[in-house]
């Protein structure tokens, strides 16, 4: 690391997330100073007012949205939390984006044009939905996988492999100013095939149903997500799971100079996620 990296305070954003809380805990071990930005920490997206206290007196932000980082929420608030970011005198900004998803191009824009120094990483879907969050209370709960990702190939990739990525170029100097980089697992799975590993690591059958992208729209909606944030994300599986991602990106060899994790390695440390 530089002098200038060495000395780095970085706020990260979804601190309390499946990528921002690795991220954090990657920063500390690289000698950041690492600044969480959460509602837990006093700053929410939804309220400006929380933003400056957070970005004050930082050197460099991680950015992650709530919501998915291609819907018009997320390029509104990221491209404002960039721009009041960099009038606080912040350089550096990476963000977390999607391999392959067109609709998260004008958040990515809004970063670009903050003024700001810039590195995306887009990343392909993340082991951890499996077993965090929505997707994974639904296996544990129903027994199942219910997704609307057919027979699609994906290169799953662990959101460890996502943070030390960040923090790389972070205390890389000017090398990934400027660049997009793009992150995948090491091999192509389908849903299936992913939960076929899963029920194997946790000893019980936990089958996949794939379903219409309207159908698990419809079960979202019933587990509360927002109508509008619901129907967008109906019209953005309809798109992104056409097959478009099914190859890998070598953005992890590039950064780190080693092999992204593999999908058994996570079920293997993971079998605490899917017990009943």
């Amino acid at each position: 690391m530089t002098q200038h990296t060495q000395n780095m305070t970085v706020v990260v954003t979804g601190a309390s997330g499946r990528t921002g809380s690795r991220v954090a805990v990657a920063a500390k071990a690289a000698g950041l100073t690492v600044r969480t930005a959460s509602r837990a920490d006093g700053f929410d997206w939804s309220d400006r007012s929380t933003w400056a206290p957070t970005l004050r007196g930082a050197d460099a932000v991680y950015l992650v949205h709530p919501t998915d980082v291609g819907s018009p929420q997320a390029t509104e608030e990221v491209g404002a939390l960039a721009r009041e970011a960099v009038g606080l005198g912040v350089r550096r900004l990476v963000l977390l984006s999607a391999r392959g998803e067109e609709q998260a191009l004008p958040t990515e824009e809004a970063v670009r044009a903050s003024g700001a120094d810039w590195t995306v990483v887009r990343a392909a879907w993340f082991m951890q939905n499996f077993s965090e969050g929505l997707l994974a209370d639904g296996i544990r709960g129903a027994g199942e996988l219910v997704f609307p990702g057919g027979e699609v190939r994906e290169p799953f990739i662990d959101a460890q492999d996502i943070a030390e990525v960040v923090v790389a170029a972070l205390t890389s100097g000017d090398r990934y100013v400027g660049r997009e980089i793009e992150v995948s697992g090491p091999r192509l799975l389908t849903f299936g095939d992913a939960m076929a590993e899963v029920s194997r690591a946790a000893g019980r059958e936990l089958p996949y149903r794939a379903v219409p992208a309207r159908a698990f729209g419809e079960m979202l909606t019933e587990f509360g997500t927002p109508a509008e944030e619901a129907g967008f994300l109906v019209e953005l599986f309809e798109t992104l799971l056409d097959g478009r991602n099914a190859h890998l990106s070598d953005g992890v060899e590039q950064v780190l100079g080693r092999a992204p994790r593999d999908f058994a390695d996570f079920v293997r440390e993971s079998t605490g996620a899917w017990k009943a």
